[in-house]
C-alpha cells in the first residue's frame, strides 16, 4: 500500500474537514466517486493535471485503512 500519511491532508475549514488530496480541494471522495463512475487512473490525471498517480494510490490506500478498521470495530 502507498503510504498515504504525507499525501491525505484533514483541514476542519476545507470542504467540511473531508480527507483531501495535499491540501487541495479534492476529496478522497472525490477520487473514489470517480473511479466507481468508471473513469480510469489516466482520464482523472488528465483531467486534473494537478494529481499525481501517487495521490490516487494513496486516496485507495487511504479509504481501503479506514474500511479496514470500521469492519474490525464492528465486530
Amino acid at each position: 500500500m502507498v503510504e498515504y500519511k504525507n499525501i491525505i491532508t484533514i483541514e476542519s475549514g476545507k470542504r467540511g474537514g473531508k480527507p483531501c488530496i495535499r491540501g487541495m480541494r479534492i476529496t478522497v471522495s472525490d477520487i473514489l466517486g470517480w473511479l466507481a463512475s468508471g473513469m480510469t487512473i489516466q482520464e482523472i490525471l488528465h483531467d486534473f493535471d494537478e494529481l499525481t498517480q501517487e495521490d490516487v494510490y494513496a486516496a485507495l490506500s487511504f479509504a481501503a485503512n479506514r474500511e479496514n478498521k470500521t469492519y474490525h470495530a464492528t465486530i
